[in-house]
């Protein structure tokens, strides 16, 4: 077999994997319409910053992202073992926790390293913007982290993405490229220059590659779902406290950084 037919798979599974994330996002425009719809329709209020942010919540990882998985699964002709989920055992737990430590010790050194590194500001995100402007709004953001962030980025890009990547690629490298697109689709999202974007998506692959390598170790969706959700709540929880009882100028330099790349 020549070298040239034998990197078609993996092309192939690149490009399919590529084509789910952003086909996550173009599916979010309906979702976001309708559920748009029913908030005017129950409330009969304007779409304001906080409830555009929790409509977009529930239209991304609540919607589009879970139908795109349902998509891919079906049009593969699969069943849903193909995405592993399962309760967790005591070994998932040990995961979670060693996870959950490792994306945050990552995010924190390593991110607040490249900051100083290239001199440079964080990119801003409009949705953490939002929950800054309004901090009340915070411990909701915190516990919706747990029960549909966590799980619906990591049924799609993780249950999916790094799926078909690891079919035709090895673990290390399935992994790497799931984070990698993940991070990267975030660069929308953002705010500011170029070199500030890319360091903010910098900070965001840290954490993501601890995710992906915790799912390929348990074999369990579950797993990475609970480390991505506990990750984002405690960086929510601790940017409430300082807020509450600091203020915002209290900032520790980790939190302002890592509050941009919060996936919102």
């Amino acid at each position: 077999m020549s070298s040239d037919t034998a990197g078609r798979p993996r092309l192939r599974a690149v490009l399919v994997a590529f084509g789910l994330a952003l086909l996550g996002f173009v599916l979010v425009l309906p979702a976001a319409f309708v559920v748009s719809g029913v908030y005017t329709a129950a409330f009969g209020a304007e779409v304001d910053d906080v409830a555009a942010l929790g409509i977009s919540m529930i239209a991304l990882q609540g919607i589009a992202f879970p139908v795109t998985a349902w998509l891919y699964v079906r049009r593969r002709g699969v069943s849903w073992e193909y995405i592993p989920v399962a309760a967790p055992d005591l070994r998932d737990i040990a995961y979670v926790v060693a996870g959950f430590v490792f994306a945050f010790v990552a995010a924190n050194v390593i991110g607040a390293a490249l900051i100083t590194v290239f001199s440079t500001e964080p990119a801003q995100n409009t949705g953490a913007t939002t929950a800054l402007a309004n901090p009340e709004i915070i411990p909701y953001l915190a516990v919706l982290q747990i029960l549909l962030i966590g799980p619906g980025e990591e049924l799609l890009y993780r249950g999916v993405v790094q799926n078909r990547l690891g079919e035709a690629l090895p673990a290390p490298a399935a992994i790497f490229l799931a984070s990698l697109i993940f991070a990267s689709i975030h660069f929308f999202s953002l705010s500011g220059a170029p070199q500030a974007r890319l360091v903010s998506i910098s900070v965001l692959v840290l954490p993501t590659l601890v995710f992906g390598t915790m799912y390929e170790l348990s074999e369990n969706l579950v797993v990475p779902a609970l480390i991505h959700g506990a990750y984002n709540a405690t960086l929510f929880s601790l940017l409430y406290i300082t807020i509450r009882f600091a203020g915002m100028g209290e900032l520790p330099q980790f939190l302002a950084v890592v509050s941009t790349t919060l996936p919102l």
